[in-house]
């Protein structure tokens, strides 16, 4: 059983909004602002290192999705 058009066209759109999302976190870069006193920290690196973490996992998630919903690929 093939997933609906649309199941497919909301999986890449939000495998396109993660990516996104993970460029932007990756742009950040915490690892500077780490090096910086807690003063003039524009945000937490921490937090930062934790929202790509869960962006990383969540694109694995997405991908796993996409395999799942292409036709043909299924075992006997």
């Amino acid at each position: 059983m093939s997933a609906p058009n649309g199941e497919n066209e909301f999986l890449y759109e939000l495998r396109t909004e993660v990516e996104v999302e993970l460029v932007v976190a990756e742009a950040s870069h915490p690892e500077e602002a780490m090096e910086l006193p807690v003063t003039e920290w524009l945000f937490d690196p921490t937090d930062v290192e934790r929202e790509e973490i869960g962006l990383r996992g969540l694109l694995d998630a997405v991908e796993v999705l996409e395999d799942d919903s292409r036709p043909g690929d299924q075992g006997a």
